[in-house]
């Protein structure tokens, strides 16, 4: 998949995130993000968005940058989020995709930050159309992601992010499968007590599994998120939940 699909989903869902936080206001209370209101989800989202700016200009060894906290009044804070999203939609468009650059990530470049600051939106953005439509923390939202992106915000999850999680000290054992039909896509995570999960995609259709997370791949992304979800999970509810603490 290359980079434009991701800049373009980033700008996407960070024009439709600002559209329901400025709907919704400040003081919306975001039922997906507990204790959480509109102000601080949009000044937890622009933080990420100065990270990766900064990370844009170091090389991968260099130290871990730390990014100014943003202002903490919402127009404040909006408007230099509005500005982070502007500067790092213009490094990102104009960046050697491929050039070796500072993540938390293994294998980071512009390309894998574009793909990470697309789905950090997307979620969020889910988060504040359930402030803006008010609803209950387990109410799933009527929006649709499209199959595509919910696939690859899955893929990234489960074969990136989750492997640099701490697991040194989990005792977690078993295999779920996590299956997307309309998006023709299925992976498996297999948890290993103080190792990171092996993730891929199954090689045995008659593999056996402790855990499935099933349905559309908009469905299984929230789940994987832990966002409401209308995903089937089967099997061991707590193994199959081990990626909503991320």
């Amino acid at each position: 998949m290359d980079s434009d699909f991701h800049i373009r989903a980033f700008q996407d869902q960070a024009a439709a995130f600002r559209s329901a936080v400025m709907q919704a206001g400040p003081d919306a209370e975001v039922p997906t993000c507990p204790g959480w209101d509109v102000r601080k989800l949009v000044r937890h989202l622009a933080r990420p968005y100065a990270m990766a700016r900064l990370s844009l200009a170091l090389g991968p060894d260099s130290d871990w940058p730390q990014p100014p906290r943003p202002p903490a009044e919402f127009d404040d804070a909006l408007a230099w989020w509005e500005d982070q999203l502007a500067a790092l939609l213009h490094e990102l468009s104009t960046s050697d995709p491929d050039r070796p650059v500072r993540a938390f990530f293994p294998g980071g470049t512009p390309r894998a930050w574009a793909r990470r600051m697309a789905h950090e939106t997307a979620i969020h953005r889910l988060d504040a159309e359930h402030a803006l439509a008010g609803l209950g923390p387990d109410h799933v939202h009527e929006l649709i992601f499209d199959p595509e992106l919910a696939a690859d915000g899955i893929d990234e999850l489960l074969t990136v992010l989750l492997q640099v999680s701490s697991w040194a000290e989990r005792e977690s054992k078993g295999r779920v499968l996590y299956h997307a039909p309309d998006a023709g896509r299925a992976w498996l995570v297999e948890y290993r007590p103080g190792l990171p999960p092996l993730a891929g995609a199954p090689t045995d259709a008659a593999l056996e599994v402790d855990a499935t997370v099933a349905g559309t791949a908009d469905a299984v992304y929230r789940r994987v998120w832990g966002r409401p979800s209308t995903a089937l999970v089967t099997g061991d509810a707590a193994l199959a939940a081990l990626t909503t603490g991320l």
